[in-house]
């Protein structure tokens, strides 16, 4: 009698485990059902944009409207964002895109870039419009090339998800259909971005302007550690770790780490010069013992010890006993928002948490400052008579377009909300207006 209760019993077990395993099967076969289509939707919707992109191109060629030019390079722009959106979409993040999407990019800036502006007043220069020529043809041949891919996809009834575990896979040897096919878009495209070098298109020359106020000579590695146990305020031996960067990265850097307990700590030191680039210390903070304005002085000396010089407080805040700083140099009274610089400072003894300088040495520069062609008067006309305006500054901005330009900073108040409004202070163009309070910088964001 027991021998069978007990195989009933088991019986029972089995069927249950047996649809416990045929529901998780099932549930997992939607779940990859639903991504391969997902997958499948962002590809053919990539195909299909840049065959939009490649004619809206051409047709802008076409034009002799300015008034029609306009909204045409504004609906290129659209379309570029769109297909990076799709490019995004698609399980590609171990397989080096990042051409295509630059490519991309490069259209919606340049497009977006000539848009904005007056045609009428400023029309399309010889240059510009070689350069929609050369994008033409490029972007023919781009879409010619995922068309291909589109094409064996389609015929071959090929799965994206294939693609997904063949990327994830540690074997070296990915023989994959579509992989092959995308590795040879993103061959064509890193030609075309070689050629477009001279070609007007924004963010080519990035790299002339990366970093460009590292000062000094190389430092050694000896030379790092010595630095950083004072940048770490270390007093006595400690094991610290060191690592240079490698090609890809955008300075020659140093990566220096340091662990004791329940301390760590982390910094980029540049290779030239020895510049901490960022630092980040991470352990308990303690009861607060110092005032955020006594937390702002230790992150004066600090910028002052390390040579960032004319640094101007922008804006502090407090977050669980950790003062936050943001500075903004400041030359002839003009703030300078390209040249940030943030500092966290622990409220409970005054050591230095956090630093991020990667703006600083990437915009830095003497600056040439025009007198604003606006007085303080006529800008503030440009405001919302209903900001009731509390405080007034020179400053320079990067506009939507990535220019700098200056402006009139005005901080004001409507209603229970306060605002900063900036009025180009060479045309009177409102070129921002940011809302405060949840819009502050998110200082924790930059580490």
């Amino acid at each position: 009698m027991i021998r069978w209760i007990l195989i009933t019993i088991l019986t029972i077990g089995l069927a249950g485990v047996a649809f416990w395993g045929y529901q998780e099967h099932q549930e997992k076969n939607a779940i990859l059902i639903q991504a391969e289509n997902s997958y499948q939707r962002s590809f053919h919707e990539l195909s299909y944009r840049m065959d939009m992109l490649h004619d809206k191109i051409g047709t802008s060629l076409a034009m002799n409207s300015k008034q029609s030019l306009s909204p045409q390079l504004v609906e290129i722009w659209r379309l570029t964002s769109e297909a990076l959106s799709d490019v995004g979409q698609l399980p590609l993040s171990l397989l080096p895109f990042n051409k295509t999407e630059e490519f991309l990019s490069n259209i919606g800036d340049f497009t977006y870039r000539t848009a904005v502006r007056d045609l009428e007043k400023e029309p399309l220069t010889n240059e510009e419009t070689k350069t929609l020529e050369k994008l033409y043809e490029q972007s023919g041949d781009l879409k010619d090339e995922l068309r291909q891919v589109q094409h064996v996809v389609l015929d071959n009834n090929l799965r994206w998800m294939d693609v997904q575990l063949a990327l994830a896979s540690t074997d070296k040897q990915t023989d994959n259909t579509i992989i092959d096919g995308l590795k040879t878009v993103e061959k064509k495209v890193e030609g075309y971005t070689e050629s477009n070098v001279n070609s007007g298109l924004i963010g080519t020359s990035s790299e002339e302007h990366t970093y460009q106020f590292l000062k000094g000579d190389n430092i050694s590695k000896d030379e790092a550690l010595e630095k950083s146990k004072k940048l770490f305020e270390i007093k006595k031996n400690a094991n610290l770790t060191i690592t240079e960067s490698g090609k890809g990265s955008d300075i020659p850097l140093y990566s220096i780490s340091y662990r004791n307990g329940e301390k760590n700590a982390y910094m980029d030191m540049s290779k030239k010069g020895g510049n901490p680039i960022s630092l980040l210390v991470n352990r308990p903070i303690g009861k607060e013992k110092i005032s955020l304005n006594e937390g702002l002085k230790k992150a004066e000396a600090f910028l002052k010890k390390n040579q960032l010089d004319d640094m101007a407080i922008f804006q502090s805040n407090e977050y669980n006993n950790v003062g936050v700083y943001s500075f903004l140099y400041n030359q002839d009274g003009v703030r300078v928002y390209s040249d940030a610089v943030e500092v966290k400072v622990a409220l409970d003894n005054g050591e230095i948490l956090g630093f991020t300088a990667r703006n600083y040495y990437m915009n830095h520069s003497k600056r040439d400052i025009p007198e604003p062609k606006l007085s303080k008067k006529e800008a503030k006309a440009k405001v919302n008579p209903d900001v009731k305006i509390n405080e007034e500054f020179l400053s320079i901005i990067d506009n939507d377009i990535g220019d700098e330009v200056l402006t009139y900073e005005f901080l004001g108040v409507m209603g229970n909300e306060t605002y900063r409004i900036f009025i180009n202070a060479m045309d009177g163009t409102e070129e921002k207006v940011e809302k405060l309070g949840g819009t502050e910088i998110n200082f924790a964001a930059n580490f």
